[in-house]
Order: structure tokens, then sequence, then C-alpha cells
């Protein structure tokens, strides 16, 4: 078993690249993005500077024809890869520039069809390379940690995951961090208290792997700190509110 561990911990530290995704929104009839989505894509940006564009899809809502909307579709595409290549992201040689119009399944909310998906990847930090840079009160994400649905079941491709965490514990004694639990999806609340199911899960881990439980604590915080509100617009910020996080007790 630690053997299968160890190959899958190698695995997953070698695969340095993550696709994410990063959508742009439009108003009604118009491929040129409003005040405020031109300033959260600016924003995006500047924050991902490293980032590679792998794919930019453009959509529209139902209203009109579908020669019209494979158009409009395809000029939002345009118009948001125009800001990428203004602002010198780094596009690959195959990047994929697509208009859809409305020939994909439709939100049931029209607003949220009226969009562009950025496909980006980013090179990722080793999790012990993060934890030196961190002060205390310092969070840092769990990246890659995924449960079976309404549960705390780590799925098996995020197992490497627990174990370079519980790598990085053994080689700093003096950390002591606490283990946050989130949700998504459920505005009535966290009914079955999964946040907490799933930070314990990583709690449990560590401990029965030798870390003294002195150094650890977790809280299930529901849905009380999204980074979205809730209900989420997309499945990008879904993802980004459904999350376990470190916070930094001692360090």
């Amino acid at each position: 078993m630690k053997k299968y561990l160890l190959l899958l911990l190698i695995g997953f530290i070698t695969k340095s690249y993550s696709q994410e995704k990063f959508s742009v929104y439009f108003d009604f009839d118009i491929h040129e993005v409003n005040q405020d989505s031109k300033q959260k894509l600016a924003d995006w940006i500047s924050k991902n500077k490293d980032a590679e564009i792998l794919k930019v899809y453009g959509y529209c809502d139902s209203v009109g024809s579908n020669s019209y909307n494979d158009k409009l579709a395809l000029r939002r595409a345009n118009f948001v890869l125009k800001t990428l290549k203004n602002n010198r992201m780094k596009l690959i040689d195959q990047l994929e520039v697509k208009g859809f119009g409305k020939r994909f399944e439709q939100s049931k909310n029209q607003a949220d069809n009226r969009r562009v998906d950025i496909y980006f990847r980013l090179k990722e930090e080793k999790m012990s390379d993060k934890i030196v840079q961190l002060k205390v009160g310092d969070k840092l994400r769990l990246k890659n940690l995924n449960f079976y649905n309404r549960s705390g079941v780590v799925l098996p491709k995020s197992e490497p995951v627990l174990v370079e965490l519980l790598q990085i514990m053994k080689q700093n004694p003096k950390l002591k961090i606490e283990i946050q639990g989130h949700i998504c999806c459920q505005p009535q609340g966290d009914v079955e208290d999964i946040s907490t199911l799933r930070c314990k899960t990583v709690y449990n881990y560590l401990v029965e792997n030798g870390i003294d439980k002195n150094r650890l604590s977790y809280n299930g915080y529901g849905n009380t700190m999204p980074l979205y509100p809730i209900p989420e617009r997309n499945e990008f910020e879904q993802d980004e509110n459904r999350r376990v996080e470190i916070q930094i007790l001692e360090n």
C-alpha cells in the first residue's frame, strides 16, 4: 500500500500543470464586455500572468437564430482573445477559438449563457514550496483534493495530495494547522455537514500516519465563507467554493 501511495505521489508531483477555466459574461446581444466584466477580466489577467491559454469558447443565450448566434458567439470569443493578446498572455500554438452560439446545454438563467470560457493552465508550485512562504493566519487550498459526491471519501486520484501534506507535516515538526472544509451550491446551508466530514478525513489521515493531534485541528464552515456568492453562476465558481484549506496556526 505504501509503495502504491509513493507511486501516486511521484505521478502527482511530476504533473506540473493543471487545466482550469475562467468565464467572462456579456450583456444581451453585445459582443463587447461591459465595465463590470472588463474589470473582472483585467483582475484575472493581473493574477494569472503566467497562465498559458488553451481554448477560448464563445456562447449565446437561446434568443435569435442559430446562424446569428453562431456569429455573435465567435465575435465574443475573438473580443476576449484580442484582450488576452493585448495583455501579452501566452497562447499555445494549437489554440482553439470557437463560437458555439446556442448549440450547447443552456442554463435556465439566460445571463449565464452569454459568456466566453477561457481554458488555461498554470504551472503548479509544489505545496512544500508554498508552505515555507506562509505566515501565521495564511491559508492554503489543497488543490486537486476531491471527494465522492456528498461524502468524506477521497477520490483515489486525489490520494497523492494527502501523501504530500503528510510529508510536509513530517518535514516541518513545528508546523501547526487548522483544516477547514467548505461547500458550494447549497443556499440552505450544509445540512449533511459534508464540510466537516471532508476536513475530518484529512485530520484522521494525518493522525493515523503519525502526526500529533496537538498540531492539528479541523472545522467545517459549510457555505458561510464562499469565494463567490451562492448560488454560483457556473462550474468554475462552484469548484472554487467547494474546497478544503489549511490555515497556518504556527510555522
